[in-house]
């Protein structure tokens, strides 16, 4: 999974809370870690516990369920969670009928170790499996542990309604795809969450429809790889050449479901996360640039600058091949903002190998990044058939680098902005200031500037930037 879709860590673990549903006597305390996939994974946790007589609550100590939402990519997520559940059973003590569930990407590796060696959970739930709740609640009401990490071939929760958590009331999360086919050597993500499915673009354009009734404004479609998106009546990705000549001829790909996002929707705007550099089409860059209200912003994972770590990683592209792309992208939108994921010190890389990287941010200067030291992650085959060989001391200081190097070219995108006018989508009260607005430009950046009492969260506004810094732009409503 990638990076960019890594929670802001300030919002990491905050117990996720709806409106509660008049009836429901019970309750349920949910803590989400790791991407957005999850978060939506949570919403629909919390809409299927809705309908079992679970409101959400913000305090663990009077939750009945008590849940965490886990995430396996790096292994400081995995210690944070185990922290956690510590908490939670101290909690436990004190209100003994509390039970402890844990969900998601740590759950089918973990299981036994959570529910027999260490008794930490009453639960154990992985990410194909939410709609065994109910079943799965009675057993452990009944005093037995309960466990259903079997991953699906077919599950996309299409027909469930998500519970938005915690949400500002103006950008929403819609998945578009489950799983993941790629198979990098450093990733657990296909071994978590299975092979790759999408769902039908009927029940996407009608989660769109729900949340335009609601007056969001923005929607990001999110899949492990979004432009792998592919629908032909149902059935794996892989399967494809072997559906009827009558629906591969039907098929939709991401760029028709986003062409059909942005017609279907013209007061909306829409983002997508996550792209894999072998799979974006330009098709899809077209698609973008022929829409207004798809955002100019594309989040395009490369991981290293170095061809020769890029096959130790299995990525399906060389160095050369990801530099076409960016220059295609920059040709056919040329304000469109890049963020990368690095890996900096993966198995056998070299001094030369990460100067290549160096050397690539040079030539690309992308807007943002997401940058971590190579975490070996336990079943990947990068933990089965490499060395983690690379010294700590060595990552840490490479990674310094990469992200020193991210920062100079963060303030140069930024600059590039200031004494322009941009259209803004307001979000919410800045961080530090009451008296201020926060929102996003369509390239991701945010944009700070005074309240005039004019507008309100969710308004579309035009701001003209006077100053930045490397992270954000400084400015007044025209």
């Amino acid at each position: 999974m990638s990076a960019d879709q890594v929670i802001d860590e300030k919002k990491q673990g905050q117990a996720l809370i709806t409106l509660p549903k008049i009836g429901n006597a019970k309750k349920v305390y949910i803590e989400s870690y790791g991407c957005q996939m999850n978060l939506n994974d949570s919403e629909i946790v919390a809409s299927i516990l809705s309908e079992q007589g679970f409101n959400t609550t913000f305090l663990m100590e009077e939750a009945d369920l008590v849940l965490v939402n886990t995430c396996s990519i790096r292994e400081k997520a995995e210690q944070t969670v185990r922290k956690r559940l510590e908490k939670y059973n101290a909690v436990k003590k004190i209100n003994p009928k509390m039970k402890i569930g844990v969900l998601g990407c740590m759950a089918e590796r973990l299981k036994e170790k959570f529910l027999e060696e260490e008794h930490m959970v009453d639960l154990v739930v992985g990410p194909d499996a939410y709609r065994d709740l109910p079943h799965l609640i009675e057993e452990i009401e009944a005093g037995r542990d309960a466990v259903n990490v079997l991953l699906s071939k077919e599950e996309t929760y299409a027909d469930i309604a998500p519970v938005r958590l915690n949400s500002n009331g103006v950008s929403a999360f819609v998945s578009i795809t489950r799983g993941c086919d790629n198979m990098c050597t450093f990733c657990v993500v296909p071994f978590t969450r299975g092979r790759e499915r999408s769902r039908d673009p009927e029940s996407i354009i009608k989660e769109i429809r729900d949340l335009e009734l609601q007056d969001f404004k923005e929607v990001t479609l999110l899949g492990q790889n979004v432009d792998s998106y592919l629908w032909y009546g149902g059935g794996l990705k892989k399967d494809f050449d072997k559906a009827s000549p009558e629906a591969q001829a039907q098929a939709v790909d991401f760029a028709d479901l986003l062409d059909r996002c942005a017609l279907s929707f013209p007061k909306m705007r829409f983002r997508f996360s996550t792209s894999n550099p072998q799979d974006m089409q330009l098709k899809v860059i077209q698609t973008m640039a022929n829409h207004e209200n798809i955002c100019n912003y594309i989040h395009l994972p490369v991981q290293s600058g170095s061809t020769t770590v890029l096959k130790r990683m299995n990525r399906q592209h060389t160095r050369e091949e990801y530099l076409t792309l960016i220059d295609n992208i920059r040709r056919i939108i040329p304000d469109c903002a890049i963020s990368q994921d690095m890996i900096a010190g993966f198995s056998g890389e070299t001094e030369a190998e990460h100067q290549e990287t160096l050397s690539l941010m040079d030539e690309v200067k992308y807007d943002f990044g997401f940058m971590f030291a190579y975490s070996e992650r336990p079943g990947t085959p990068a933990e089965k058939r490499m060395a983690d060989d690379v010294p700590e001391e060595i990552k840490k200081r490479r990674l310094n680098e990469i992200i020193a190097k991210q920062q100079e070219h963060s303030l140069l995108r930024m600059e590039q902005w200031v004494g322009k006018t941009m259209e803004v989508l307001i979000e919410g009260n800045s961080k530090k200031s009451d008296t201020h607005w926060m929102g996003r430009n369509s390239q991701n950046a945010v944009v700070v500037f005074p309240k005039t009492g004019a507008e309100q969260i969710g308004d579309f506004v035009v701001v003209k930037t006077h100053e930045c810094t490397s992270a954000t732009l400084l400015g007044v409503r025209v």
